[in-house]
């Protein structure tokens, strides 16, 4: 059952949005974690030989701010029965990472909550773009 406060809230609802901004000590843990060691995410003359500006946020990284935005929105209890996201620009180390969404779908029968997913940098430019459907409670 989806709680009143997102019935409510209907399709179109923007979810708050949230801030992240990265240190180069997450992204190493991060590296860690996920395995990858590419250059792009530690060495700033490596990543700049390569063509960026400087540092890069890894994508997956991006994508969990998303999936963590929706989660958090949608509560305890729920889930992702999908979820994907595409890479459309680069983060820079240190810069905010503003992540959006907004609701794109409510099936009550099913307990499900769509949503359209984002990041913008600072010129509010969308480098990742997502989409997920949660599911609140049993799976029908």
């Amino acid at each position: 059952m989806i709680p009143d406060r997102i019935v409510n809230a209907g399709v179109g609802f923007e979810l708050p949005a949230r801030v992240h901004t990265t240190t180069a000590a997450q992204l190493v843990r991060y590296a860690g974690a996920a395995h990858d060691f590419s250059g792009i995410h530690y060495d700033v003359d490596y990543a700049r030989r390569r063509g960026f500006d400087g540092v890069i946020v890894h994508g997956f990284l991006k994508a969990a701010f998303l999936a963590q935005l929706g989660q958090d929105w949608v509560g305890s209890g729920a889930w992702y029965r999908n979820f994907g996201a595409r890479y459309t620009g680069t983060d820079l180390v240190g810069a905010p990472i503003i992540c959006r969404g907004r609701v794109t779908g409510l099936d009550e029968a099913s307990g499900q909550v769509s949503l359209e997913l984002w990041t913008e940098n600072v010129d509010r430019r969308r480098t990742t773009t997502a989409i997920g459907t949660i599911q609140i409670g049993d799976s029908v």
